[in-house]
């Protein structure tokens, strides 16, 4: 918060499988200053859908602050339905959801049958374009960390209705996209933000850095999409 000074909106990441330590990162985050926060399902311990319903709206109700849903079950072995999304929805400072399934006829679905207020964003780069042409608000998103005007202009583009424009350049950054999941991320992006000269090198334990097999077709794609020389 330091850093940003209001400058740009900060989005927290709060998101727990124990939905009272859930509660109490949320409210730390929003004590600091947060503008929003990013929660997670509860992952591992597998919740139904009804669980993942009163979780969300547990913290809701506990804390007063914009909240975005997160949907990403390849990574969390837990996976909210568009029922559910919708349900939680009717929340008022549950605000949107971040839909990192990749699924365009669901995300078309929530589209569909949230309130017109809530967000849906893609969590997802490959197919971030067209969910926002299909009337998404934005992608939160991996590649923007090592190309974010690219991302910015590629939001704008699509957002704004130009389809071959937006798609043109998702197109050249599509390398990028892929390339930034050749190992589970961020390790990839870790280490192509280190051969930009924007950090230094190491990952923390139990990440490790990007596999040497790895390391010259990510390169590639940073030069092809002209985010390295």
């Amino acid at each position: 918060m330091e850093k940003s000074r209001k400058r740009i909106p900060v989005i927290g990441g709060t998101g727990a499988n124990s939905t009272q330590e859930a509660i109490e990162l949320t409210e730390a985050a929003r004590e600091v200053g947060v503008d929003a926060c990013l929660l997670v399902t509860p992952y591992y311990n597998k919740p139904t859908q009804e669980g993942l319903y009163l979780h969300h709206k547990t913290i809701a109700e506990a804390v007063k602050i914009p909240q975005i849903l997160y949907n990403v079950p390849g990574r969390t072995a837990c996976d909210m339905l568009p029922d559910t999304v919708v349900r939680l929805s009717t929340v008022p400072n549950i605000i949107g959801i971040k839909e990192a399934t990749g699924k365009m006829d669901r995300a078309k679905e929530i589209l569909e049958r949230v309130r017109k207020d809530f967000g849906v964003y893609s969590g997802d780069d490959e197919t971030a374009v067209e969910l926002m042409l299909m009337g998404g608000k934005g992608d939160i998103s991996v590649t923007a960390n090592v190309a974010p005007a690219a991302i910015s202009k590629l939001c704008n583009l699509a957002i704004t209705g130009k389809a071959d424009e937006a798609r043109a350049l998702n197109n050249q950054l599509m390398p990028v996209h892929k390339n930034l999941f050749l190992e589970a991320n961020p390790i990839p992006v870790k280490w192509a933000l280190k051969e930009m000269g924007k950090i230094g090198s190491g990952i923390r334990l139990p990440l490790t850095p990007l596999s040497e097999k790895y390391q010259a077709s990510l390169r590639e794609a940073l030069k092809q999409s002209g985010i390295l020389p």
